[in-house]
């Protein structure tokens, strides 16, 4: 009877001289091109996620830059105020976050809007935290804007004064001019995710 013996090593090696060698190969390249379509997947991830969060810090910027008008109808609606005449306003007055004087120092970004703003609101509704601030565009405060020595952005506003008797007057008279300064608002606008947004309008 024939012995069944096993083929030994040297007899497999000899049928895939070659073959047998380039599979281990294969295995070495396909775990490589999984390790690199791997990498490849991730860093599409993490290029999503920044896209997403940078459209989304721009859309709190966009929403916070719209509401900071609330502030500014504020500051509008405080100047207007018939208690803030003239010889008020000539005057800071801090409560109301309001200042006589241009103050060629002032720079939004590094402004201390904790403690010299006025609050509007500490939440909107919308997570926003709204601030103004009131600067009289004149260099001295302190002084009425039509002061000899003062210094203001004006504008030259015709009014009305009732004409006296005599020589066929009647009604209204000669327009005289009042000086009005101009007022600068500044409004700040915290919303989420820390989002900042300032907005200034200039306003008579």
């Amino acid at each position: 009877m024939r012995s069944l013996r096993s083929p030994s090593v040297a007899a497999r090696l000899s049928r895939c001289p070659g073959r047998c060698h380039q599979q281990g190969i294969v295995l070495l390249i396909a775990l490589i091109m999984l390790v690199a379509m791997t990498l490849a997947g991730l860093a599409m991830m993490h290029g999503t996620g920044t896209g997403l969060w940078v459209a989304g810090n721009l859309a709190f910027r966009k929403t916070a830059t719209s509401v900071a008008d609330d502030g500014v109808e504020a500051a509008r609606a405080w100047l207007t105020d018939p208690a803030h005449n003239s010889e008020i306003l000539k005057s800071d007055i801090p409560e109301g976050a309001y200042y006589s004087s241009w103050d060629a120092t002032f720079k939004p970004a590094e402004h201390d809007w904790e403690t010299n703003s006025r609050l509007l609101t500490s939440d909107d509704g919308l997570g926003n935290e709204i601030r103004y601030v009131v600067h009289r565009l004149c260099k001295t405060a302190g002084q009425a804007a039509n002061a000899v020595d003062q210094q203001c952005v004006t504008v030259s506003m015709p009014s009305p004064s009732k004409g006296g008797g005599g020589g066929g007057g009647y009604g209204e008279g000669v327009l005289t001019t009042s000086i009005q300064p101009y007022f600068r608002v500044t409004a700040r606008v915290r919303g989420l995710r820390n989002t900042v947004s300032y907005i200034q309008v200039i306003m008579y």
